[in-house]
Formats: C-alpha cells, sequence, structure tokens
C-alpha cells in the first residue's frame, strides 16, 4: 500500500454541510467519537441536521467527494409524505453520527439530479457510495423500515 493510499484510509474526505468545503477526517478521531469541524467555516462536520444541496454543483460535490455513504432525500415543500420522513432522517443522521450523511436535494429547484438517476417519485431516497447509487428507497416509511433499508445497504 502507498503512502498516500494510507494517507486516504487514515482521512477519509467529508463535505462540510455548510459550506461545501472539501475536509479530511482523522479515522482514528472519528473511530473514538470525537466530531470535527470544517476547517474553513469551523460548523460542525456532523450535526444530525441534513445537508441542504442548493444547487446540482452542491450535489456533485456531496456524492463524489465524501468518502463516508451519503443518503440523499429527493423532496419537494409541497410533497406531504417528504414533511412527515424529515423527522426520521434528522434522528437517524443524529444516531448514526459520522457513519452516514443525510442531505435533501428539493426537485423543483433542482431537477437535473432526479433526471440523472431515474427519480420518478419521491420521497425517493438514494444512498451513494464512493459516488455511485447504491441502493434506493421509494415512498414514506416509518424510521424503524428506514433505517432496516439503511443497515442492510451499509
Amino acid at each position: 500500500m502507498s503512502p498516500r493510499e494510507k494517507n486516504t484510509k487514515a482521512a477519509p474526505t467529508i463535505v462540510c454541510p455548510h459550506c461545501g468545503a472539501v475536509n479530511r477526517g482523522p479515522l482514528s478521531r472519528l473511530e473514538a467519537g470525537q466530531k470535527p469541524n470544517c476547517g474553513k467555516c469551523r460548523q460542525p462536520l456532523f450535526d444530525g441536521h441534513p445537508a441542504e444541496l442548493n444547487s446540482a454543483a452542491d450535489f456533485d460535490r456531496m456524492i463524489s467527494r465524501t468518502e463516508i455513504p451519503v443518503i440523499v432525500d429527493f423532496w419537494a415543500e409541497w410533497c406531504g409524505p417528504c414533511r412527515m420522513i424529515a423527522p426520521a432522517l434528522e434522528e437517524i443522521g443524529r444516531e448514526l453520527g459520522d457513519k452516514v450523511t443525510i442531505a435533501k436535494l428539493n426537485i423543483d429547484d433542482n431537477p437535473d439530479a432526479p433526471a440523472r438517476y431515474g427519480v420518478r417519485g419521491i420521497p425517493t431516497m438514494i444512498l451513494f457510495k464512493n459516488g455511485e447509487p447504491a441502493a434506493t428507497k421509494v415512498g414514506a416509511a416509518p424510521k424503524t423500515q428506514i433505517q432496516g433499508w439503511l443497515e442492510g445497504a451499509l
């Protein structure tokens, strides 16, 4: 294993949910339960709140540059079921901490990404690993079902 590969294993990249800066989070500190802050804006990288992806560039940066799994919730303001699952996703984000990043993408404001990944109904949650879709869940579900789907996919 090259020194660069060792460094990548020891410090996965994490996109800040607040400012979008790409950070390196030392694996040993993450495993010890320490909560790292962004090197640019000093906000917590894992605060339990979903990251708001406000543009196609935000979406692309989050899924391609974050080395931990990312769940993107494709939603819309007018969608009742989308609003129903939002608290469950926040709870899951708080419980899983640095093991997964939860992000939200409003399909009305950003129609390109949903079209690219074949999102036809909302809410749709796609789990991305290493920038690629790994699992998809369509429709509202209680927190326990979302957790079961996520645990099976991780």
